[in-house]
């Protein structure tokens, strides 16, 4: 396996091959890993998440998996990086991590079988497919913003090539906290699956990233959080929360909210009837 960054050095985005605790660019120059200004990995036209996936969490939700997985878009300009802050906007309250893995393209896929999906990815990143879940009852339908807002896809801290995907073990932190630990083995569709369905009818070219699904667990988290997402073999994420210095103006548009549907879905289920409180402010 080898693992390839993306970093700021000497002012300049570049392009970096990991050497266990150093990072080194084409040109020979050398810096720690853990005092590098990371970037995200890749840079995708689009990244594509799928909903249900993980066994866990259809459980967590007492939904069922629909016949085939069913996907949403986050627009590139949500992805951030390791080490990244993660921006909630002043007046909302709903915003959840959700720790996952990144299926990154290497060559052009159009119209290609799950047998032959794997020839056509370039490797795997660590992912946090963050969720403003305050606009769901407005965005249900395209999550939009709820999933694609400013800086809720962070991605990274590497590109790791020849990873196998099968039997790995993923795990999200709050503040130290296990918070998530799920295993690739619940995955009711495999990264092949995923990229063969979504290849059907949309053309995914090097740099395109879907993420393949959250175990159960994810929760609100807020300003001043540390979340670290942990794939075996592929690294530890990790990000931080913080307010957004201006609230999301009411001059225009939907305004968050704060339903039934929107405590549900952010608490993990019918929390309801389960007596459990509200997150910190």
């Amino acid at each position: 396996m080898s693992e390839y960054r993306r970093v700021l050095l000497d002012g300049a985005a570049v392009e970096v091959v990991r050497e266990g605790d150093e990072l080194v660019a084409g040109d020979g120059r050398r810096l720690k890993a853990d005092q590098a200004v990371h970037l995200p990995p890749v840079r995708p036209t689009k990244v594509v998440a799928v909903h249900l996936n993980h066994e866990s969490r259809v459980a967590e939700f007492g939904a069922r998996l629909p016949a085939a997985p069913t996907y949403f878009h986050k627009p590139v300009s949500a992805l951030n990086a390791h080490g990244g802050a993660v921006v909630r906007p002043e007046g909302c309250k709903w915003l959840n991590y959700e720790g996952e893995i990144g299926i990154v393209i290497g060559r052009t896929a159009r119209n290609i079988s799950p047998a032959e999906a794997g020839s056509y990815i370039a490797g795997y990143t660590v992912g946090n497919d963050f969720g403003l879940h305050d606009f769901r009852d407005t965005d249900a339908g395209s999550m939009l913003r709820v999933k694609g807002s400013d800086t809720l896809c962070p991605l990274g801290p590497g590109l790791v090539t020849d990873w196998d995907f099968r039997h790995k073990r993923l795990r999200t932190y709050v503040n130290g906290t296990l918070a998530q630990d799920g295993s690739t083995d619940e995955m009711h569709w495999d990264m092949h699956y995923l990229v063969a369905d979504i290849a059907r009818t949309i053309t995914l070219v090097p740099g395109d990233v879907l993420l393949s699904g959250t175990p159960a667990g994810s929760r609100p988290v807020v300003p001043g959080d540390v979340v670290e997402v942990d794939v075996e073999g592929l690294g530890r994420l990790v990000n931080h929360v913080v307010a957004g210095p201006t609230a999301v103006r009411t001059d225009v548009g939907a305004q968050p909210t704060e339903s039934e549907e929107v405590r549900s879905t952010a608490l993990g289920g019918d929390w309801e009837f389960r007596g459990v409180r509200p997150p910190r402010r």
